[in-house]
């Protein structure tokens, strides 16, 4: 559920995990706002579940992910598809996901002007997704996951925040909620980093960190969903 700025992220796992990575062409605002986005997510996941076979892949081994504004779909989309009853996705990974509309969490302040993705930037994305929608008190949490009441029966998520990012108190709450709801979340809050700081310096030491941090959560929840099964194809 990324945007192609971040599918090098992505395909270094492919090798070493045996993974097949499927990337949705969503529709992207404002010429398309919500619910289009998460729905274009929706509909490639079905699709991916129901070809599953012919794309040899495992249907019961679907992890769906994405990075920044793609981890906030990522997010809805689990949501979504817990509450229709589709495909059930082993595992979230959402990387410095954006959850929450309302951009007044004490980090969007702190960050004000000088994180790489600021209030700013933050507040004129949620406008262009939801128009006339935004702001809006009976907002749906498939627009923005942060809104959700009841983060129940989720798969396992893994949340990735930098410690000096916009994103990073509203990915932190979401972890929480998680928690509180009786879920499972590994929550990694990488200190000193801005958002996206993994594609701005892929070769730092905190860059490397965080993709080994991954990889062994995609590794995990891949082999306690049937480790028996050899590598995803």
């Amino acid at each position: 559920m990324h945007g192609p700025s971040y599918r090098g992220c992505y395909a270094s796992w492919l090798s070493p995990l045996g993974l097949a990575v499927i990337s949705v062409e969503y529709r992207l605002a404002p010429q398309a706002q919500y619910p289009g986005p998460v729905e274009d997510c929706y509909t490639g996941l079905v699709r991916v579940a129901l070809d599953a076979a012919d794309l040899g892949i495992d249907a019961e081994r679907i992890i769906v992910g994405g990075k920044s504004a793609g981890g906030g779909l990522a997010a809805a989309l689990a949501l979504l598809t817990r509450d229709r009853g589709g495909p059930a996705p082993i595992g979230q990974m959402l990387l410095c996901p954006m959850l929450d509309d309302r951009n007044n969490t004490f980090s969007s302040h702190q960050m004000a002007g000088i994180d790489t993705w600021d209030r700013t930037s933050n507040a004129t994305a949620w406008q262009a997704l939801l128009g006339d929608r935004y702001g809006a008190a009976d907002l749906p949490p498939y627009a923005a996951p942060s809104r959700a009441g009841d983060l129940s029966e989720l798969p396992p998520a893994y949340i990735e925040v930098g410690s000096a990012e916009t994103l990073r108190d509203e990915g932190v709450a979401f972890a929480d909620a998680i928690w509180r709801a009786g879920g499972q979340a590994e929550l990694h809050v990488w200190p000193g980093a801005f958002h996206g700081f993994d594609t701005f310096a892929p070769r730092a030491a905190l860059s490397q960190d965080a993709r080994n941090a991954r990889a062994r959560w995609l590794r995990r929840i891949l082999g306690s969903s049937g480790a028996d099964r050899g590598p995803v194809r």
